[in-house]
C-alpha cells in the first residue's frame, strides 16, 4: 500500500508539473483549430502516462486505479487536448486480455452502451464488424483497443488504423468524436476476457468522472482568483457576502464530486470482479455530473459577461464538463441503473449492502 502511495504521489507531482508547463491557452486554441499537439503527445508518451493501467511486465508503469487518478485528473484539470484518458482505457482494456499496447494514439471503441461490435473467425485469425459512433479521438488514433462479443463472451481485439472509416463530428468542447465503420475489418490480434458486455462503458464513467472532477478544480481556483481581483463599489466582490456563499457552494461541489471519484478508484482496485465496484462508479458518474452541472453556473455568475468570451480560458473547462456529464451516461442513466439495482435486492438488503460500502 506504501508502494501505491508513493507511485500515486510522484505521477500526480509529474504529470501536474508537464501538463501545467505545456497546456496553455494557445495550445488549446490551436487543437480546437484542428492542430494536432504532438509535442504534448509526444512529452506524455515519454513519461509513460498513458500506460498507468498496464503492468510493469508489459512495459507499462504497474499502476492501479488509484494511480490512473493522479493522470485522469490532471488530464480534466488542465483540459488536456489530447486523448490521455482514451489511451489509459485502452491499456486497460488490451491488459486486461494480456494483449501488449502499442506505441503511439490508441483509443477505444464502442462508447456507447447499445452499441455492439462483432468478432468471428478468420482461419488463424479475427474479423470485426459494426458501427461506433461518437468514439473518441478515433481520427489521430493509430490503434483502436475494441471490446468485442464473440458467440456471447467478450473479447478485447486490436484494430490498426486504415481498418475502419470513419466519419468526423465532434462534443461541443470541439473534441473529436467519429463515427467508426468496421466492415470485416481485419484484427492485429484479439483474446478473450472475463468482462461483461458494458465493462468499457462503465470504466469510461470512472475515467469521466474523474476528469470532470479536476476540470471542477480548475473552475474553482479561477472563481476565488477572478473574485479576489474584481473590484467593484470600491472593493473585491469576493468580499460581498452573496458572492462568498456561492463561492462555498462550488468548493462543496469540488469535494464530494473528488471524493466520490476517489471512492470508486479505490473500490475498483479492491475488486474481486469488475462488477464488484458498480456501485462506486455510478455513484462517482452521478455527483460528478451533477456538480458538473451546478459548478458551471456559479462559476460563469461569479465570472460576469467575460466569462461567456472566447478570449477567456474559463469556457475550455465549462464546455469541457457540459460534454463529459453526458458521455459514458448521464446521471439520469446512472440514477436509474442504481435505482433498478437497489431495489432489486429488496428492503432487508438495502441498508446492510450501503453499510458494507
Amino acid at each position: 500500500m506504501n508502494e501505491m502511495n508513493e507511485l500515486s504521489n510522484i505521477l500526480t507531482d509529474q504529470v501536474n508539473r508537464l501538463l501545467g508547463e505545456q497546456v496553455d491557452k494557445p495550445t488549446q486554441e490551436a487543437a480546437e483549430a484542428g492542430d494536432w499537439p504532438e509535442a504534448l503527445w509526444q512529452q506524455v508518451e515519454e513519461n509513460g502516462l498513458p500506460r498507468v493501467l498496464v503492468p510493469e511486465d508489459r512495459g507499462g508503469v504497474g499502476g492501479g486505479w488509484v494511480e490512473a487518478q493522479a493522470v485522469l485528473r490532471a488530464a480534466g484539470r488542465y483540459q488536456a487536448p489530447i486523448p490521455l484518458a482514451e489511451a489509459v482505457l485502452a491499456g486497460w482494456l488490451l491488459s486486461q486480455a494480456e494483449l501488449d499496447m502499442p506505441d503511439g494514439v490508441v483509443g477505444i471503441a464502442p462508447v456507447r452502451r447499445e452499441e455492439v461490435l462483432e468478432l468471428r473467425r478468420d482461419g488463424d485469425g479475427w474479423r470485426l464488424s459494426g458501427t461506433a459512433t461518437r468514439v473518441p479521438w478515433a481520427n489521430r488514433a493509430g490503434h483502436l483497443a475494441v471490446l468485442a462479443q464473440h458467440q456471447g463472451d467478450s473479447y478485447v481485439a486490436l484494430v490498426e488504423a486504415g481498418n475502419w472509416s470513419s466519419e468526423a463530428d465532434s462534443n461541443i468542447a470541439a473534441e473529436p468524436r467519429n463515427t467508426c465503420r468496421f466492415d470485416n475489418a481485419a484484427v492485429l490480434d484479439a483474446a478473450r476476457v472475463e468482462l461483461p458486455a458494458d465493462a468499457l462503458y462503465s470504466a469510461g464513467a470512472l475515467a469521466r468522472a474523474t476528469q470532470i472532477a479536476g476540470a471542477l478544480e480548475f473552475l474553482l481556483e479561477e472563481s476565488v482568483t477572478y473574485a479576489n481581483d474584481r473590484v467593484q463599489f470600491g472593493k473585491a466582490i469576493g468580499k460581498f457576502q452573496a458572492v462568498q456563499q456561492e463561492l462555498a457552494r462550488l468548493a462543496g461541489e469540488v469535494a464530494a464530486a473528488g471524493a466520490a471519484a476517489e471512492s470508486a478508484a479505490h473500490a475498483m482496485d479492491r475488486a474481486a470482479t469488475f462488477g464488484d465496484a458498480g456501485f462506486e462508479i455510478a455513484v462517482a458518474k452521478i455527483r460528478a455530473s451533477e456538480a458538473a452541472s451546478i459548478a458551471t453556473s456559479i462559476a460563469h455568475q461569479a465570472h460576469g459577461a467575460i466569462g461567456f468570451t472566447y478570449e477567456h480560458a474559463l469556457h475550455f473547462a465549462t464546455r469541457r464538463l457540459w460534454s463529459w456529464r453526458a458521455e459514458f451516461g448521464s446521471e439520469t442513466y446512472w440514477s436509474e441503473r442504481l435505482g433498478r439495482e437497489l431495489a432489486g435486492r429488496g428492503a432487508d438488503a438495502l441498508w446492510p449492502y450501503l453499510a458494507e460500502r
